[in-house]
Formats: structure tokens, C-alpha cells, sequence
């Protein structure tokens, strides 16, 4: 009985007495099967709606969260600025969230902003008796969020600098101009000094937009919200569009967490989606990351950096690389075996274990990739 208890408070649907009775034994399956099936489609309603992307946990994603708390509580606008992909509008939405406005977050489309449509895509657009809103008006005791501002032409940012200087805004087709109720946040490039010497970026629409500074840091700042991150993709693309869902083994997760990530937050969206479409059943292992990342390694004039990657990482990561790496090229020559390798490394068989452990190295994958070779 004691055993029963237990098991049932450890999840149990029930528990069933010898000697056995055909007809209860059915009749109580027939009873889990149901609850087994409302707790799937309770939990599949739940997952279908969309979760808030993660800022992360570390240290330094703890002390932005603590900053955008504070911008929160004031109405000014905010300057957000971080590199490409480092997640500037899962910041913005975040913010949002965090206020008080019963409006719904607004994001400015930049294909909408070309050309003579911009006005009426921001004020609205009157044909006849009948009226388009246009995104003030939508954004209204709401947010709304201007991405990549100094990428804007300068027409669209000088209509920008005058309503936001204004403080109203008149809708097409209406005669006397409504207030700006609205939460303005914006986002550029960390080379402010750059866009603004280029006249990239309009100045007087900087410093409208730039009372409440944030700076979110590359995801090689804080690696250790990579897991995180990557769980989060891991359910959310089965959930949003249907991919099979794969769990990611540790050595994976450590090899994902060790990359220096130049696109930051979005290239590993991008990896976790790639391995998601294209990755066989089980685990997602280190070696599939390993293959994916090399597929998705790229260069360009601008971005390569003049030294390793792995200089851009802390000492610790740093070495863990190195420390990979290395033992990897060694495995590799003595064909998969730990035995041959502890002698070319001069370490103690029972301590290489450990740290091949820790690293995420299988030697029997190894050498079998060795022998294939």
C-alpha cells in the first residue's frame, strides 16, 4: 500500500489490487488514457500561444532587465542600440510589457516607409468615405517601435524628427491634430559616433529618441544564456510551425554555448531551426552541431575579425575551445583510442575521461569518423 501511495503522488493515474479483475484493470486504463488525453490538449493549448522570446538570466541580462524596469516607469523615449541580431526587439517588446498602456506594441515596416507612401502609411489614408488608419493612429496609448532607425531615408526620418517634435500629428482627412499618445522606442547600430558624422542618422531625430539610453550586449557578452535561448527555439518552432521537436544533448548545448555567435541572438535561431528541419530523430548531438555551424561559418571583408574567434571569448571559454580542439586533432591520430591519447597528452587515463567528458568528446564517435576516413 505504501509503495502505491507513493507511486500514485509521483504521477500515478491509479493502482490495482492482485488478484487482477479484467474488468476494472480496463475500466482504469480506459480512465488514464482520458486524462492522459485532456492533459495533451490542455498542455498543446497551452504551448500554442506564443511565449515572450527570453532576455536571459546572466549577469549582464540581469542588469538590463533592472534598466528597462526603470525606463519602464517613465513615459520618455527610448534608444536601444546592440548589434545586428542581438535581439533589440525582443527588448522593445519586453519594455512594452512592462508598461502601462493598454495599446498594443506597433512596429514601423520599413517597405512601408519608401517613398511617397510614407505619409499615408503613418497618417492614414482617406478615399471617399472611407478611412485608413495609419500606424499612429494604431499605435495609439500603445508603443510603438522604430527598428534600425539610421537605416530610414532621410525623408522618412525628417517627417519622423517634426512629428516627434511636435508632439501631435494630424491624420489625413482630419482637421485639427491629435496628440502623440504614444511610447516611442528606437533602435541603431552601437557606431552612433559613425552615423551621425555620415549623416546616416538625422540628429535631431537622435536626440529626440535618445533620453533613455539601453545597450543590449552580443551574445558572445553573455554565453551562458545560450541554453536558454536555444530550449526556447526548440519548442517554439514545433509549436509555431510545426517542425518535429528535438531535444539537445549536453555536448551540444556546450558546443552551441562555446560558438562566438558573430549574428548573435538571430544566427542561433537560425542554427536551432536548421537542425530542427534537417537533423534525424533523438537528441540533437554535438557533432550535428558541429557539422551545421561549419556549414554556417561566414566571412566577410567588414566583419572577419584580424584574430580567432576564440580571442573575442572570456579566459575560461577561451580555453575550453583550445582545450576541445586539441584533444580532438589528438583523438583523431591515435584513431579513437583514449589509451594511445593519454600518452601522446601525458595525462592520466581516469582524469582524460573526465575532462573529455566535460568537453562533450565521444571518443567512439571519433574514431568511427576516423575510420571512415
Amino acid at each position: 500500500l505504501e509503495t502505491a501511495v507513493e507511486a500514485t503522488r509521483l504521477g500515478a493515474h491509479d493502482f490495482i489490487q492482485k488478484p487482477l479483475s479484467l474488468a476494472k484493470l480496463l475500466a482504469t486504463v480506459r480512465q488514464a488514457l482520458g486524462a492522459a488525453g485532456h492533459r495533451a490538449t490542455t498542455a498543446r493549448s497551452v504551448l500554442s500561444q506564443p511565449q515572450a522570446e527570453p532576455l536571459g538570466n546572466s549577469p549582464e541580462m540581469q542588469l538590463l532587465r533592472q534598466r528597462a524596469e526603470q525606463a519602464a516607469r517613465h513615459a520618455s523615449p527610448v534608444l536601444i542600440t546592440g548589434e545586428a541580431g542581438s535581439g533589440k526587439e525582443v527588448l522593445a517588446a519586453y519594455l512594452h510589457r512592462l508598461g502601462e498602456r493598454a495599446g498594443e506594441l506597433q512596429v514601423l515596416d520599413h517597405c512601408q516607409m519608401q517613398g511617397p507612401r510614407a505619409r499615408a502609411y503613418l497618417l492614414g489614408e482617406k478615399s471617399g468615405a472611407d478611412y485608413t488608419p495609419g500606424l499612429l493612429d494604431r499605435a495609439r496609448q500603445g508603443t510603438l517601435f522604430l527598428p534600425d532607425l539610421h537605416t530610414l531615408d532621410m525623408a522618412s526620418q525628417e517627417l519622423l524628427s517634426r512629428i516627434l517634435d511636435a508632439g501631435t500629428y494630424t491624420p489625413e482627412g482630419a482637421s485639427e491634430p491629435r496628440p502623440l499618445e504614444v511610447r516611442v522606442i528606437a533602435s541603431v547600430t552601437p557606431e552612433l559616433d559613425a552615423l551621425l558624422s555620415s549623416g546616416e542618422l538625422l540628429e535631431s531625430l537622435y536626440y529626440q529618441v535618445n533620453v533613455l539610453p539601453l545597450s543590449v550586449p552580443a551574445l558572445r557578452e553573455h554565453p551562458e544564456d545560450v541554453p536558454e535561448i536555444v530550449r526556447y527555439y526548440a519548442e517554439w518552432f514545433p509549436n509555431q510551425e510545426e517542425l518535429p521537436y528535438r531535444g539537445f544533448s549536453i555536448p551540444a548545448l556546450n558546443r552551441l554555448r562555446n560558438h562566438s555567435w558573430p549574428g548573435n541572438v538571430r544566427e542561433l535561431r537560425n542554427v536551432v531551426q536548421r537542425l530542427l528541419i534537417l537533423g534525424g530523430e533523438g537528441e540533437v548531438s554535438a557533432q550535428e552541431v558541429d557539422r551545421t555551424l561549419q556549414q554556417n561559418a561566414f566571412e566577410s571583408p567588414e566583419s572577419a575579425p584580424a584574430r580567432p574567434g576564440s580571442f573575442d571569448l572570456p579566459l575560461r571559454e577561451a580555453r575550453e575551445q583550445f582545450e576541445r580542439e586539441y584533444l580532438e586533432y589528438q583523438l583523431k591520430k591515435a584513431g579513437g583510442s583514449v589509451g594511445k591519447l593519454s600518452e601522446s597528452v601525458g595525462m592520466e587515463r581516469t582524469h582524460l575521461y573526465r575532462k573529455l567528458r566535460a568537453l562533450g568528446i565521444d571518443p567512439k564517435a571519433i574514431g568511427r569518423d576516423g575510420d571512415s576516413t
